[in-house]
């Protein structure tokens, strides 16, 4: 029978990770990102890390997605700068199972040096993001979030910020019997069209890119995520919501 928990965005996210059934957990600690991977810690069956610096965080992440195994990969909102040469390349890669990347924002700089919005990074690496409003859809969005990822083959953005990290609220927790399972064998394929990308290789890859940007926009248009929930009042009319909190975002 499904229960239902107090957690923080963090624990949240960890929640629906081991809920989508994934394999890896990998990151570097930083506020407002480190209970991420504290929490998945806890749960069984994955393989959990801290890596050495977000950089091979991803690495790993994107090679146990390689070899059929759904992998989350953990960092604070500067620590995608660190990552960031492998993250673009992985777009034209695609990824066989899911990876998803979450950003931990940090507006107003809580425990940061600056307040970098990475949503611009999502648009930058034509890569698509999520951005859960609460602990609940923290959960949610990172399910949807791998599912995405395996139906486009390619990585997925979970944005978070400072307040969404470490607020806490009310969270369905699923029975392990009905954990979901990757979709994929597990073991790598060599392809070497796919994934070496020498110039001759990304050329052909840039337009597998721009083909999924296109079914991309076609898809969040209907996807659950993608609402609107407005308020009541004389500045928020019925039709008006808030265009930065929920649902997929695609560069």
């Amino acid at each position: 029978m499904a229960s239902r928990q107090l957690l923080s965005g963090n624990e949240a996210i960890a929640l629906g990770a081991w809920e989508a059934g994934v394999a890896v957990g990998c990151g570097y600690p930083g506020t407002p990102s480190t209970e991420i991977l504290e929490a998945l810690f806890d749960y069984p069956d994955l393989y959990c890390e801290w890596s050495v610096n977000e950089k091979v965080a991803f690495e790993v992440g994107l090679g146990a997605a390689l070899a059929g195994g759904r992998a989350l990969v953990t960092m604070k909102h500067v620590g995608v700068n660190v990552a960031a040469d492998p993250l673009f390349t992985a777009a034209y890669t695609g990824v066989d199972a899911g990876l998803v990347i979450v950003t931990a924002d940090d507006p107003a700089m809580h425990s940061s040096q600056n307040e970098q919005d990475n949503r611009n990074y999502a648009i930058a690496a034509k890569i698509p993001m999520f951005e859960p409003a609460d602990a609940a859809e923290a959960a949610e969005f990172t399910k949807a979030a791998f599912a995405m990822s395996e139906d486009f083959d390619t990585p997925v953005f979970l944005r978070t910020t400072t307040r969404l990290s470490h607020s806490k609220s009310v969270v369905e927790v699923a029975d392990r019997a009905t954990v979901q399972r990757p979709r994929h064998r597990r073991g790598f394929t060599k392809n070497p069209s796919k994934y070496v990308m020498i110039p001759g290789n990304a050329r052909g890859r840039r337009i597998v890119l721009e083909d999924r940007l296109r079914a991309l926009d076609e898809a969040v248009e209907t996807h659950p995520a993608n609402r609107i929930e407005s308020l009541p009042g004389p500045d928020r009319g019925p039709d008006r919501g808030d265009p930065d909190r929920g649902g997929p975002r695609i560069g």
